[in-house]
This record gives C-alpha cells, sequence and structure tokens, in this order.
C-alpha cells in the first residue's frame, strides 16, 4: 500500500527538520564541509539500507533539503511501507557535495528512526496474521514526533489510537481513582453526557483491570474496553462476557505485549491489541549514504 505524508505530517516533518539543522548548524554552519570540500564540488548520492525491513519517511528528503543552500534533487526508487533487503537502495540525491554532507544525518535520523518503527509494527502485523486482531500504537511518543511516529506505524501495516486527547476518550484507572468513584458504568455515562452536552462525537474507551469491572463497564455498552494486563485465560472469559452482554462493544488488550505473547493474546479473539512499544522502543533500522569513491 503506498503511504505519503498529508498536510498535518508535512507541516510536523518540516518543523522538525528546522530545529534538527538549527540544532546542527546554529549561525555558524558546517564547519567540516566548508574546510575540506571545495565549494563547487557536485556530486551523487545513494541511500542504501543495511538490514531487512520496511521504508518510512521518504517525504523528508525535500523538507531537509529545501531549508539548505545549493538545489538537491531526488530520485526516489521506493515507496514508503515497501519492503527492504540489505542493499535496497531507497534513492538517489543529487548536487552540491557540502549541502548533501551537511544533511546526511538530519535525513538518516528520520530515516532510521521511522523505518525502525514501520519494520517493527510489520513483524507484530505478520506475528497476527490470520486472526481478527489489529495491532495500535499508543500515545507513547517523542514530544514534535506523534504525526510521524503513527504515520511510521501504518506503513508498518498498524493502526493508529486516537492522535492526541482531544480525538477520543480513554477513561483510565487514574480517572477512576481522582473521581473517587470505581464505577466504570458511571464514568462512562459521566462520558456520554459530555459528549452530548458539548454535541461531540468521539469513542469512548474504558480501562479496567479485572472481569468484574468489565461487566460493569458493559451495562453502558462503551465502543472500547481496554483490557489492561489480563492473561490469555481472563481474555478468553472477557471475550465470551463481552459477546453475551454487549457485543457491538470492541476488546482492546494492552500491557507488556511482545512479540512472543501477540500470537496468543490475538487468538482469544480480542479485537485490538495495543503496543507501546512500537514507538517508544523500536531499533532504529540501519539506512546510510554510499558515497562514490
Amino acid at each position: 500500500m503506498l503511504h505519503q505524508f498529508d498536510t498535518e505530517t508535512s507541516v510536523a516533518a518540516a518543523h522538525l527538520a528546522e530545529l534538527s539543522l538549527q540544532e546542527d548548524l546554529q549561525q555558524v554552519g558546517d564547519l567540516t564541509s566548508r574546510a575540506t570540500i571545495p565549494e563547487h564540488l557536485s556530486a551523487a548520492v545513494r541511500i542504501v539500507v543495511r538490514q531487512p525491513g520496511v521504508i518510512a519517511g521518504l517525504g523528508v528528503l525535500p523538507l531537509v533539503f529545501r531549508l539548505l543552500p545549493g538545489q538537491v534533487r531526488s530520485e526516489v526508487f521506493l515507496a514508503d511501507g515497501d519492503s527492504v533487503f540489505s542493499g535496497s537502495a531507497v534513492a538517489e540525491l543529487h548536487g552540491p557535495v557540502r549541502t548533501l554532507l551537511t544533511g546526511e544525518r538530519t535525513v538518516l535520523n528520520f530515516l532510521t528512526h521511522l523505518s525502525g518503527i514501520a519494520t517493527r509494527t510489520a513483524e507484530f502485523v505478520r506475528a497476527v496474521r490470520g486472526t481478527s486482531a489489529q495491532i495500535l500504537d499508543t500515545r507513547k511518543t517523542l514530544p514534535g514526533y506523534r504525526l510521524l511516529q503513527k504515520y511510521a506505524v501504518r506503513c508498518g501495516g498498524g493502526v493508529n489510537h486516537r492522535i492526541g486527547l482531544y480525538d477520543g476518550m480513554l477513561i483510565k484507572d487514574n480517572h477512576l481513582a481522582a473521581r473517587g468513584s470505581s464505577s466504570c458504568a458511571g464514568a462512562v455515562k459521566a462520558a456520554r453526557d459530555f459528549l452530548q452536552e458539548h454535541r461531540l462525537t468521539v469513542p469512548v474507551e474504558i480501562e479496567v483491570d479485572t472481569l468484574e469491572q468489565l461487566e460493569d463497564a458493559l451495562t453502558e455498552r462503551p465502543e472500547l474496553v481496554l483490557l489492561d494486563n489480563m492473561s490469555c485465560p481472563q481474555l478468553c472469559e472477557a471475550v465470551q462476557l463481552r459477546n453475551r452482554l454487549a457485543p457491538a462493544t470492541r476488546l482492546e488488550a494492552s500491557g507488556g505485549v511482545t512479540l512472543q505473547t501477540v500470537r496468543a493474546i490475538a487468538e482469544t479473539g480480542v479485537d485490538r491489541i495495543s503496543v507501546g512499544s512500537l514507538t517508544h522502543s523500536s531499533p532504529a533500522l540501519d539506512i546510510a549514504f554510499d558515497w562514490p569513491w
């Protein structure tokens, strides 16, 4: 599936590219390239992948080099979401050598990080193939990188959870504690009343830790219930309970999900599995500039 930055993601990427270059250059610039590379020298360089994975973040290429002096032309061979192998050529860049060297690390920081997320997501998606479960991300993202990291999850075949606190409700245990009431049904009803009063339409989800809490929550039929850190036998019971009391409510499993456990979780019949490590702990994909010698 072809993936491209939408307008909001492009704006976020451009802002981060500007910050990244400012960190590197300040008011002085790239001293090493200025000292060692003739100003007139131009070349072509290839961006090459060093290990198998899924590529993501190619939209940063024009955004980074647009902020640097000299015209750089990008010839892109692949699309975000494509599978890559060791030695895969992703793109070729043509332009002033100083400019290419100055932008190299910023470009690679984006590509290695976002491709790492896409690659890890694809591993989880493959692990649950044949079940009805979707793999979702969470809000455990780096400041400023949320739209990009969630974009990378989509490139890997995953599905985005809510983007922020503004586009969905997730009533967690801390909300219940702060309310001073353990009633899950009461919290769901309060959320519904709020949405009706303010004429808002967003899904209501509540986190539960026990089957007793789930049964209580299902009396108000929330759109989603997050089953936090439940064992597979508990998840199976939760699915049966949902099927009996509120078949339209979707169930989401979360908490310490790994590649070793995700298949068994998916086979319990839950609809969604959220994995925080997709965005906060995915290892970078090894990608480099290959320079001509």
